[in-house]
């Protein structure tokens, strides 16, 4: 552990909740806390599955229950079961929580802007571009990655996207039936693997191995979400990948790619990757590349 960097993202968590009001009990002067008021934000004008407001804003599910009936209490919300699934509840605002919700809004714009507002111009620049910069390594740090069969609903739809965006971005589409294989059974171990990055339970990037025992692995589908690049998932996949094949023992790992794909080649170059003859005969490639995995 860093103790001086642990001290000093302690002494900014202090200053932070001292300055937006989070250790208040009438969160923007209004007569409940801070996590009340998330919430209520947080479910919107068109109401939020419970289950996804608590994965959303990382609360356990008895918190979570008492700020809902904390806001059912007050009239701003209602709960209900989904009709043809009652496991589903679904929190929606009232007419008043809907009112509270622009309130809120508002004077969380007022507290906002007091925050820079006592500096000078510079001053204010340096604070809006630094708390951009906070807001974007947090989030990165939100993002877990796991090993997981491409089968299931999240694999499906990052897979998806990936086919969709080749399709959008080569000058002639794409067809996966043309291209080189990476199919379910090729994607599951011991054949291979697929990981799925997500970011507050939502999917947001994959990244894929085909493994031939000691041979050159295959990394394959590699994919971020647009709203998730900048986070560095991209290269996150790529180093957990590389670990895996060293895990099944492979010396090298190999991957092609389209020179449509400008912002991938940029990372494996600087991931260490070199480039070299083509090893395959896949159609949509015109760089193929390769890197030595140290044990």
């Amino acid at each position: 552990m860093d103790v001086t960097a642990t001290e000093r993202v302690r002494r900014f968590n202090r200053t932070v909740t001292q300055r937006v009001g989070a250790l208040s009990e009438e969160y923007l002067a209004r007569d409940r806390p801070l996590g009340a008021s998330r919430v209520l934000w947080e479910i919107g004008d068109g109401g939020l599955d419970v289950r996804l407001l608590r994965t959303r804003l990382a609360l356990d599910s008895g918190y979570a229950s008492r700020l809902l009936r904390r806001l059912e209490g007050d009239g701003l919300i209602v709960v209900t079961q989904r009709r043809h699934d009652r496991r589903v509840r679904i929190a929606r605002l009232t007419e008043a929580g809907r009112a509270e919700r622009v309130l809120l809004d508002r004077r969380s714009d007022d507290l906002a802007w007091s925050l820079p507002e006592p500096l000078d111009t510079e001053q204010r620049a340096r604070l809006v571009e630094a708390m951009g910069v906070v807001d974007r390594l947090l989030t990165a740090g939100l993002v877990d990655i796991t090993i997981e069969p491409p089968t299931t609903a999240a694999a499906r739809y990052c897979l998806g996207s990936y086919l969709a965006e080749l399709d959008a971005r080569f000058d002639a589409g794409f067809d996966p039936d043309r291209s080189i294989s990476a199919d379910t059974d090729e994607l599951t171990e011991p054949r291979g693997l697929l990981l799925i990055a997500r970011l507050r339970e939502e999917p947001i990037g994959c990244g894929a191995l085909k493994l031939h025992g000691r041979g050159p692995a295959e990394i394959k589908r590699m994919w971020i979400a647009p709203a998730a690049r900048g986070l560095g998932v991209g290269r996150r996949l790529l180093d957990e990948l590389q670990r895996h094949a060293r895990r099944h023992r492979a010396t090298v790992a190999r991957l092609e790619t389209n020179s449509a794909l400008t912002e991938a080649i940029g990372l494996y170059r600087s991931a260490g990757f070199h480039e070299v003859a083509p090893f395959n005969d896949e159609p949509y490639a015109h760089h193929w590349f390769e890197k030595s995995l140290e044990p």
